[in-house]
């Protein structure tokens, strides 16, 4: 959660400054100062922060359909017009050709040498994390569907689109870094020092600045959206409280715990976990690889056995409607092999954390 807020508060303070004309003139070597200005100021990283969490919380408070739906589908139909728009832009550079292979051509000797077993952890805590799988996020949203069509044609339309979405990202992102010669970072680097510096060789680089900021912006904040409405519905659910009085609470709490990652970067950069982890990147892990995994098995064993929902009452929700049916048969891979995959998962990215002995398959 706190990850959110702090990284969003990143991706609008970088808006503000490209349609402010912060980054024109600047030159490349200067960029990384930029960020380093950010993180090291914690006025700054509170003021952004904390417009993220008002923003979210104001739309909130119009209510559902009022305010979290109709902001989420214009966010969501902005957000697909400003990444087309960027990937053909990107597309059309000189020289993206190596940037394009480089990220679409399958390299099985690099998978190789950094091994399978993290290439598809990594590939799982992506699922995890761009899906909110395992938080009620996604489980929220859902809620409030009609039964028109069924939830497995939804989620279907659901994982093409954010896969659709991430490839595009993808382009834009390596044909761009290619075309300039610039390195594609992971990371932070990649998103608040690399890309300014691809936007900063480019012909109205302050335009595709502010764009690409605004995209990221509007991404988050559609996260954002989904993980705080979770929060509020907890409280009215559960403790029966009004929305109003849900949404003050929670505004506060989120407010508050998200001080600390903003701290992380400058007050308290001393404070370190696992690994020398900064507040920020331990929330990051704890969150994306235990809390998105393990809250997956809980819905997965509760939704295929009969000490939670059951199987059938499960297929019989998701296959209420219009649309794509799921079959029974794969009720036993839900069961059984689907946990058993995300445990192991769970395992492997812990091993160089906890420094447990790794697994190994028995020589048959």
């Amino acid at each position: 959660m706190m990850y959110y807020t702090t990284v969003s508060g990143w991706m609008l303070s970088y808006f503000w400054k490209y349609i402010t004309g912060h980054f024109d003139d600047m030159e490349m070597k200067d960029i990384p100062a930029v960020f380093d200005e950010l993180t090291g100021n914690p006025v700054e990283m509170l003021i952004f922060m904390a417009i993220i969490v008002i923003l979210g919380f104001l739309v909130l408070s119009f209510g559902v359909q009022k305010g979290l739906e109709r902001v989420t589908k214009g966010i969501m139909i902005g957000l697909l017009g400003l990444i087309l728009l960027l990937a053909v832009n990107s597309l059309l550079l000189k020289g993206g050709a190596d940037g394009l292979k480089f990220y679409l051509m399958p390299n099985l000797e690099r998978t190789k040498a950094v091994g399978w077993d993290k290439v598809i952890n990594g590939a799982m805590s992506q699922a995890f994390f761009t899906l909110s799988l395992g938080i009620g996020a996604m489980e929220i949203f859902g809620s409030y569907m009609s039964k028109e069509h069924t939830l497995t044609g939804e989620s279907i339309r659901i994982i093409s689109l954010d896969t659709v979405v991430a490839l595009m990202a993808g382009l834009i992102i390596f044909l761009a870094c290619s075309a300039f010669g610039v390195k594609a970072d992971q990371g932070p680097s990649l998103i608040f020092i690399t890309l300014p510096n691809v936007f900063s060789c480019m012909d109205g680089g302050r335009v595709w600045g502010s764009l690409f900021f605004l995209f990221m912006v509007f991404a988050c904040f559609s996260t954002i959206l989904a993980v705080f409405e979770n929060l509020v519905c907890s409280l009215t659910d559960n403790l029966g409280w009004k929305r109003a009085k849900s949404i003050a609470v929670n505004f506060i709490i989120v407010l508050l715990t998200g001080i600390p990652c903003v701290l992380g970067f400058n007050v308290w950069s001393d404070v370190r976990f696992f690994g020398g982890k900064d507040i920020l990147s331990f929330e990051d892990f704890i969150m994306s690889n235990i809390i998105l995994p393990v809250g997956s098995i809980v819905f997965m064993l509760f939704c295929t056995w009969k000490f939670g929902w059951g199987a059938e009452k499960y297929l019989e929700e998701v296959n209420t409607g219009k649309g794509i049916r799921m079959s029974k048969r794969l009720i036993p891979y839900f069961k059984y092999v689907l946990p058993v995959l995300t445990v192991l998962a769970i395992y492997q990215l812990v091993v160089d954390i906890c420094k447990f002995p790794k697994f190994s398959a028995p020589v048959l």
